[in-house]
């Protein structure tokens, strides 16, 4: 339980896929599943990591929100704007996704060509990606492309911050700008897998909290919150390569595993 939260903490919003350590962690140490009440206990204590360190950007939202329901637009409602559009494409996504594969894709494969080639597509985008955009200047079709960028986060170890941010550099947002706009899109996106998970625990009869659980969510959102904190001061000076690196690391050893290369 420690070291899956710890994990899902860390992983959740750096570009090096969270579903996919999630999915493979158990595996390589034959645990069993953490069950539905550590997994909306880990997506509770993400979320909160999250908005704490934006909780600037939350309060402009909110303002803004309530401005334009008074009839004023300012960039904090248009914020808020831009993250409900940019999370609508893998909203739709998900719900057909469930019809078909309701417990997800848990290809070991898939998992390790998704780590290394994405991998390896943000590394192009960083690269050869222009910089000076910030924020401020987004517009709706980079709203949409980025938007729809995220629904590729399905395929596990795709990861939705990586590709989110590999959008956005391909677009010409400054790093750091890239990672902020990716992780205010992980708010809704977190907040609605977190609902849709505690809907199935409650239906399930076993909706009582342990105190694990709550071990399990303050784990979380401390080691999400010093991952936050870690990659922002790192983007502000520096390129997404040390990521890139660990995933095309990740991928191969994947790979390796996948097809039997080690027999």
């Amino acid at each position: 339980m420690v070291v899956l939260a710890i994990v899902q903490g860390i992983t959740e919003f750096l570009p090096i896929s969270s579903s996919g350590h999630l999915i493979l962690v158990p595996i390589v140490f034959d645990w069993p599943d953490q069950g539905l009440v550590m997994d909306v206990a880990v997506h509770v204590g993400t979320l909160g990591a999250v908005m704490l360190y934006f909780w600037r950007d939350m309060a402009a939202m909110a303002i803004g929100l309530a401005n334009l329901a008074r009839g004023t637009w300012n960039a904090g409602a248009k914020l808020a704007l831009w993250v409900v559009l940019g999370t609508i494409p893998v909203v739709l996504a998900g719900f057909e996704l469930n019809r078909y594969y309701p417990n997800g894709i848990r290809s070991m494969e898939v998992l390790g060509w998704a780590t290394l080639g994405f991998g390896l597509l943000l590394y192009a985008a960083d690269r050869l990606g222009a910089t000076g955009k910030r924020i401020e200047a987004m517009k709706l079709p980079h709203v949409v492309i980025i938007g729809v960028s995220q629904v590729l986060a399905l395929i596990p170890g795709t990861s939705r911050s990586g590709i989110t941010m590999t959008a956005a550099r391909m677009l010409g947002f400054d790093r750091s700008d890239a990672a902020r706009f990716s992780l205010l899109l992980s708010i809704p996106t977190i907040l609605g897998a977190g609902l849709l998970k505690g809907k199935e625990l409650y239906d399930s009869g076993n909706a009582q909290l342990t105190s694990d659980a709550y071990t399990a969510a303050a784990l979380a959102l401390v080691s999400a919150l010093v991952a936050i904190w870690a990659m922002m001061r790192w983007l502000k000076h520096s390129t997404f390569t040390p990521f890139v690196i660990y995933r095309v690391i990740l991928g191969i050893l994947l790979l390796v595993f996948a097809y039997g290369l080690m027999d």
